[in-house]
């Protein structure tokens, strides 16, 4: 069943709804773990109601660029076949890019320099000469605002959230967050093996953007002794504090898990790049961290990056079973004349909502939420708060 949370019309003011026959599906920015299986109930679900369906290879990069596809496969017919046995593998069949927005297209100018321009109209034309009635957009925060923009535009579209970092509105999670945090965790599970056997803080760069979700769930699940996040600036001083405090009750040892996104009080993000037609690409702040507990401890502090590593692999079943609740939903909603909306996890059911609604802010982290209290309680430190003078002896059978 699926109920929509949000009321509103089916369609734009004054726009009429045609029968669809054919819809398109496209997978934009980075690659997140369940986006196959959102493919896969998509089509099915979309071929059992007699719909053609075609997947636009890279993004819209297939319609935009097609001589960058020399077997003229830039936009490729969707059948049962080709969906068949992928839910379980990570990635995306449709390939996916974060450069190439249609509504800031990077070109090149005959001195070398490059401009943003608006191709948004000569995408949607694209779609008419295709005879594509709908669009299904698969993406985080920049993919469903590219989509809103196309929808404002005249195309019929509905949007299906997808990002591992768990930052968008009105939707309880995303898929591929659960997978990410998951392997996060096994990763500093094993992390916290050599961090014993040496003697050492180990600091563990996560990503998220500029959502400290991953970094937190993950942390908070493994005993992590402090987690840094964006939403929080933080202070090294009560983290080497909550390191020393560990070093006289014997624990020689200790994790910190810092989001990509964490940044340190009155400073910046740590950014290590930016390209045209690309969001900045955050990374580093684990190595600052790391160089800044070793300075105020003068414990040996090591960084491990674990990147691109929580975005890839097979999904996990929560997530599979994610993807094809959103891909089916997303049919459904087309069914029942539904635009400009993106399908969203509100337990127990899957809602609809305004598709405007997720792309005006993030999601992120409540300091207040239960997770965080949890953390607070056992005495993982978020760098803004000195901790506790704690009495208690430690023993090797101490949980710590």
């Amino acid at each position: 069943m699926v109920r929509s949370a949000h009321p509103f019309a089916a369609t734009s003011v004054g726009r009429m709804t045609s029968p669809i026959k054919r819809i398109a599906l496209s997978t934009g920015g980075g690659d997140a773990p369940g986006l196959n299986a959102v493919i896969r109930a998509a089509t099915l679900a979309a071929r059992n109601r007699g719909w053609d369906v075609v997947g636009i290879r890279d993004g819209f990069n297939g319609l935009m660029a097609p001589e960058e596809y020399p077997r003229g496969d830039g936009v490729i017919e969707l059948s049962r076949e080709s969906v068949r046995g992928i839910v379980h593998t990570g990635g995306t069949i449709l390939g996916t890019t974060n450069r190439g927005n249609p509504t800031a297209y990077p070109v090149q100018q005959p001195d070398g320099s490059w401009v943003e321009e608006d191709r948004s109209d000569e995408l949607i034309a694209k779609f008419r000469e295709r005879e594509i009635d709908a669009l299904v957009t698969i993406g985080g925060d920049g993919s469903l605002t590219i989509g809103n923009h196309l929808h404002e535009r005249g195309l019929r579209v509905i949007g299906v959230p997808k990002t591992i970092d768990n930052d968008l509105e009105n939707t309880q999670s995303t898929f591929g967050f659960h997978t990410a945090v998951d392997f996060a965790a096994q990763c500093i599970d094993r992390l916290f093996s050599t961090a014993t056997s040496h003697g050492r803080v180990i600091v563990v760069e996560v990503m998220g953007r500029y959502a400290g979700w991953i970094a937190l769930h993950s942390g908070v699940a493994c005993g992590a002794h402090a987690v840094l996040i964006p939403e929080i600036e933080f202070d090294l001083e009560p983290v080497a504090e909550t390191i020393r405090q560990r070093e006289e009750r014997g624990a020689k040892f200790s994790i910190v898990v810092v989001a990509e996104g964490a940044r340190p009080q009155g400073g910046e993000v740590s950014v290590l790049g930016k390209a045209v037609g690309q969001a900045e690409k955050l990374g580093g702040v684990g190595q600052k961290v790391a160089d800044g507990l070793t300075a105020l401890t003068g414990k040996e502090s090591r960084v491990v990056v674990l990147g691109h590593l929580i975005r890839g692999g097979s999904p996990t079943a929560y997530d599979r079973l994610l993807g094809l609740r959103f891909g089916a939903a997303a049919i459904r909603a087309l069914e029942e004349g539904k635009d400009g909306i993106m399908v969203a996890l509100n337990p127990p059911t899957v809602d609809y909502v305004p598709l405007a609604s997720v792309t005006k802010r993030q999601k992120h982290v409540p300091i207040d939420c239960d997770t965080m209290l949890t953390a607070r309680d056992m005495g993982i430190n978020f760098g803004d708060e000195m901790p506790h003078d704690l009495d208690e002896v430690w023993t090797p059978n101490t949980v710590l």
